[in-house]
């Protein structure tokens, strides 16, 4: 039989000082408490909602949910900061971060990641239309990372690779793809990607955050050349 969520609201607030005493303790996993309380994924998320609002506990994605009130430096979602994130910002936090993800990748490569990175360049010189050359750079900046075999690397260019994905970003880089159209793509930006593997390939760190540096300055001329142009 299905509980209600108010019987199993009661319980959990019982239970609070058993599996989480103190502020900051994280609580059990969902599957745990689901079993224990005997209830749904959705009765419990409406759960944790109404006690997120009270705040006796709070949430954060990918980590846990935890006793307590919210830290006060703590966004309430780190989707926010994203969906906030205008093109400038974005650029900005790229080349404060590509470039030396790029020197890692120098420090790290194997002979199989150069063929892999020299794969998604061929990749990017092949692209025909934006959604293409979209999808060949973002492959491409992804696997400058994943060659960094460095998982905190990774996941911020993953990070930042999904506002890449948002309206902000689209609506820029639709406007200055129309004014570059593939051509340029396919030739200056695939030529940059090329010298970027060139200088991973000799293990050459500071050849390889140059060029990356010069690569994303490009890009970020493109775009405030289309925002004078128009």
């Amino acid at each position: 039989m299905r509980r209600r969520t108010d019987d199993v609201l009661a319980d959990l607030r019982q239970m609070l000082d058993q599996i989480a005493p103190l502020s900051g303790d994280r609580l059990p996993a969902e599957r745990s408490l689901r079993d224990t309380l005997q209830c749904s994924r959705e009765t419990l998320r409406s759960c944790y909602a109404v006690l997120e609002a009270e705040g006796a506990i709070w949430r954060r994605v990918g980590q846990g949910t935890f006793r307590g009130t919210r830290p006060a430096h703590m966004p309430v979602r780190e989707h926010l900061l994203v969906e906030g994130a205008t093109p400038p910002d974005l650029m900005r936090a790229r080349l404060l971060l590509e470039p030396q993800v790029a020197a890692e990748a120098a420090r790290q490569a194997q002979t199989s990641d150069i063929d892999h990175l020299r794969q998604k360049v061929a990749e990017g010189r092949a692209a025909h239309d934006r959604a293409l050359c979209e999808q060949a750079d973002d492959a491409f900046h992804r696997a400058v990372a994943e060659t960094s075999r460095n998982p905190v690397l990774i996941g911020f260019l993953v990070y930042l690779s999904s506002a890449r994905r948002r309206i902000a970003w689209q609506r820029e880089w639709d406007r200055t793809y129309r004014r570059i159209a593939p051509n340029e793509f396919q030739t200056l930006h695939s030529d940059q990607h090329g010298a970027i593997v060139d200088a991973i390939a000799k293990a050459d760190s500071e050849a390889a955050e140059t060029a990356m540096r010069l690569h994303l300055e490009t890009i970020t001329a493109a775009m405030v050349q289309t925002d004078s142009a128009e």
